[in-house]
């Protein structure tokens, strides 16, 4: 028997776990912190199927650039993303077909 279950998110975005730490952080005000964790604080304090981004960390994706994190959008799994450290959240919501946050939601 299936059974499903209503959800919030619009948008997954895979993050590979090596680039992540091999960058060392790299996001946020200090640049110390991860992208999956700068991502998913974007939401409000929404986790799991409440939260409209959902960044999930993955293992190796085998891509493996320098100084960069490899990224996949779930709404675009053929277009795969290089960001640098140091890009705006802002940036990489739009290049994720997320778009740029509003207070709009904030309040969904």
């Amino acid at each position: 028997m299936l059974r499903q279950v209503s959800s919030r998110t619009r948008c997954i975005a895979l993050i590979c776990g090596k680039c992540s730490k091999k960058v060392g952080g790299g996001f946020g005000q200090k640049g110390k912190t991860a992208l999956a964790k700068m991502l998913n604080e974007a939401n409000g304090g929404k986790k799991g199927r409440k939260a409209q981004l959902l960044a999930i960390e993955t293992k190796c994706l085998k891509l493996c650039p320098k100084g960069a994190v490899v990224t996949i959008g779930a709404s675009h799994p053929g277009t795969w993303l290089l960001i640098q450290p140091g890009t705006p959240l802002d940036e990489v919501r739009e290049q994720m077909g997320f778009g740029a946050r509003t207070r709009k939601d904030d309040q969904i």
